[in-house]
């Protein structure tokens, strides 16, 4: 290929740095490239929200009417901006390796309180004019203000430092392509099984004249086919909806271990609580179809669940209930009592890391008032861990990403060989993470709590039985059986394997805190 292309981009600091980035990516391959700039409409009006705009394609159609008229060779978009159906004559040709989808929540320092979910403090304002971030935000915490935030990132961001904010809403790869610097800020990654980011966040997409096969084939070279596989459902999920940019609509597909596994969240409007759906699959055909009929209003929900752990009248679980009209039976069946009351504070002197597989582990521990070195980490099982542990005053260094224990383990094993780990357990724990670990890492083991069966249960006549932990399985079924037609969730794999050794199916949340189970519920078929 003898001809010197143009590509066609905006003119913001990230759209640039996208087109400088395929430029050189082209060189490498020996296609000489020089870039035009051109303005799109979201350019042109920064005074209105992104979905009070007419139309959709707001940040692309000009860049396609010039792809169309011959001045430009190729166009290099934010996939996310592009709408799922195309020009007639235009085709996406290549799909560059994705970027992290992830979101940054970027918070001015004195406006950071780490026992809040997030870390922001109670009744921060938080920018963004994304409907599907507002959602999700909304979901996790309803005492925020959320406000309107339009400009490019670097715009958004000192937006954000002249304190017109207390905290922004941005996708990590902004940031980071840009290399900025944030460190005068607090920056919480929200990881996408937590925050879902917008079909095909992260990725870029190469759009050519479906007539330049020459081009195409040359293109082959910057394309990657398990990004392409990724987005296309992510793309085909918000194209089955039939919504834009501004639909509040989170879908985020990953291939793990040889299995895809997507998730899903989806509101009526922004101020709206979201509903969320996790499944794992085999391939990705007919997947798009399935996520979004799970969806259908139409569709058959459980009326009661029962969980066996009390359930607090605000907490993100029953809320996510309640928007479906579905009732909770939230009850312990277990008691949990101190076997430490004092703590040996000389075990602590030279401790690394606090590993806490509980809620229960981690409001036991601090309940003895723990004096730890300053270098001290903490690691938690879960998000379940992790906000309790936000309640005395710390953030998680390490957070279990499932509910695959091993997988935790493995995870977790990476970070800690050679160092001293600090277990503070239940009597009776099966000590799973420990028995993982490397063979040099140094394990303190401290029982601290024990855990009581309550006598005589009631049955319960739910839809679905949720069950926390093994001894509350051993509890329940000591005198009670499932009914025809109950289905079972269970939390952990060693609650599941309780129900394998019992016979008994059961669904597993892809992460054992609320949000994980309120995705099981959701994606249980009431038959």
């Amino acid at each position: 290929m003898v001809k010197k292309l143009t590509i066609g981009t905006r003119g913001s600091d990230l759209a640039l740095w996208q087109a400088n980035h395929i430029k050189d990516e082209l060189a490498a391959i020996g296609i000489e490239a020089e870039i035009k700039i051109i303005k799109t409409q979201g350019d042109k009006i920064l005074n209105l929200r992104l979905d009070k705009l007419e139309g959709k394609g707001f940040f692309t159609k000009e860049l396609e009417e010039e792809l169309l008229g011959g001045t430009i060779d190729l166009a290099v978009h934010c996939l996310k901006d592009l709408p799922t159906t195309h020009p007639e004559g235009l085709i996406i040709a290549a799909l560059p390796p994705r970027e992290e989808a992830s979101e940054y929540l970027l918070i001015l320092k004195d406006c950071v309180d780490v026992s809040q979910k997030l870390s922001l403090k109670k009744g921060a304002m938080v920018g963004t004019s994304s409907n599907r971030r507002k959602a999700q935000l909304l979901g996790l915490r309803p005492d925020l203000e959320v406000e309107d935030l339009r400009g490019n990132v670097p715009t958004r961001i000192q937006k954000l430092r002249d304190e017109d904010y207390d905290a922004i809403l941005i996708a990590k790869a902004g940031v980071k392509r840009l290399n900025l610097d944030v460190s005068d800020l607090h920056v919480e990654e929200l990881e996408t099984t937590e925050f879902i980011p917008a079909p095909a966040q992260g990725a870029l997409a190469i759009q050519i004249r479906e007539n330049d096969t020459e081009l195409f084939d040359a293109l082959q070279k910057l394309h990657d086919p398990e990004t392409a596989e990724t987005v296309t459902v992510e793309r085909k999920v918000l194209n089955l909806f039939e919504g834009g940019c501004h639909m509040p609509l989170g879908c985020y597909c990953k291939k793990e271990n040889g299995k895809f596994e997507i998730w899903t969240s989806k509101a009526e409007t922004a101020d709206h609580f979201p509903e969320r759906l996790f499944l794992r699959a085999e391939s990705t055909e007919g997947l798009a179809e399935k996520i979004v009929a799970k969806f259908n209003v139409e569709r058959k929900k459980p009326a009661k669940v029962f969980i066996s752990r009390e359930i607090g009248e605000h907490s993100y679980f029953r809320r996510a209930l309640e928007n479906n009209n579905i009732e909770i039976e939230g009850r312990s069946l277990i008691r949990t009592f101190p076997i430490v009351t004092v703590l040996d504070q000389f075990i602590l002197r030279h401790v690394d890391w606090v590993f806490f597989s509980s809620r229960n582990s981690v409001e036991y521990f601090f309940n003895l008032k723990p004096v730890l070195p300053k270098r001290t980490k903490f690691g938690v099982v879960g998000r379940g861990s992790e906000d309790a542990l936000r309640k005395f005053g710390h953030i998680a260094d390490f957070v279990g990403e499932s509910g695959d224990i091993t997988e935790v383990a493995e995870d977790f094993a990476q970070l800690v060989g050679g160092q001293q780990i600090l277990f503070p357990r239940a009597q009776d724990s099966l000590q799973s993470i420990q028995k993982s670990l490397p063979a040099d890492a140094k394990i303190i083991d401290l029982p601290i709590y024990e855990t009581v069966i309550e006598d005589d249960i009631d049955q319960s006549y739910a839809d679905v039985l949720i069950f926390t932990s093994p001894s509350n399985v051993d509890a329940y079924f000591a005198n009670n059986l499932l009914e025809p037609g109950q289905q079972v969730i269970a939390i952990g794999n060693s609650t599941g394997k309780k129900f394998d050794e019992m016979g008994v199916k059961y669904a597993l949340p892809y992460s054992p805190d609320e949000i994980g189970l309120a995705e099981a519920v959701f994606g249980i078929e009431i038959k």
